[in-house]
């Protein structure tokens, strides 16, 4: 009979890889967005050609919304929570669309413990945190939009290696980190 796992150990297992299905960028401030083939991710700035990428930004805590994913099997749900026949994803103004894998389960819940996932050929990220909605949610979904996506506004990560992201790259798990 095979030993129990670790939490930790569970926590790293994957049954597949995830799928990019949708690049958002927003060239400037309440602009609409765009729906682009592929985007280039850089570390300090973010996904250039997004408004966000215009300056560097230094320190672990300025970086951790470079980037932002929003899991595309949860669209529909917001959208039938909102009372809408579907949903673009341009309108929840998240960088990346991924399905086939939990978003939530990409970020380790253990401190001691950094989980960086590569996307495609060699971009490569860490999970920092929920993307909570904003109140914009309300003017361009709809009436109930941010109360429909509450739990399921996607997460923020950093960028730790740059690449370029195209629509159909996996996302997997590359390697892990564990402070000492």
């Amino acid at each position: 009979m095979a030993e129990p796992k670790t939490l930790k150990d569970l926590v790293l297992q994957f049954p597949k890889t995830g799928r990019i299905e949708a690049i958002i960028v927003r060239p400037a401030r309440r602009e609409p967005t765009l729906s682009v083939p592929e985007a280039r991710a850089e570390p300090g700035f973010g996904i250039i050609g997004d408004r966000r990428a215009e300056k560097k930004r230094e320190g672990a805590a300025a970086r951790k919304r470079e980037l932002t994913l929003v899991q595309a099997e949860h669209l529909p749900m917001i959208a039938s929570w909102c009372g809408v026949d579907s949903l673009d994803a341009r309108q929840l103004r998240r960088n990346l669309v991924v399905s086939g894998i939990n978003l939530l389960s990409m970020k380790s819940p253990f401190r001691d413990l950094r989980c960086e996932w590569q996307i495609g050929e060699s971009a490569c990220i860490v999970i920092t945190g929920s993307c909570d909605p904003c109140s914009l949610m309300e003017s361009d979904v709809g009436y109930g939009a941010y109360n429909a996506m509450r739990g399921h506004g996607g997460l923020t990560a950093m960028i730790v290696a740059s690449g370029v992201i195209r629509i159909g790259d996996s996302v997997r798990l590359k390697q892990i980190h564990e402070a000492t």
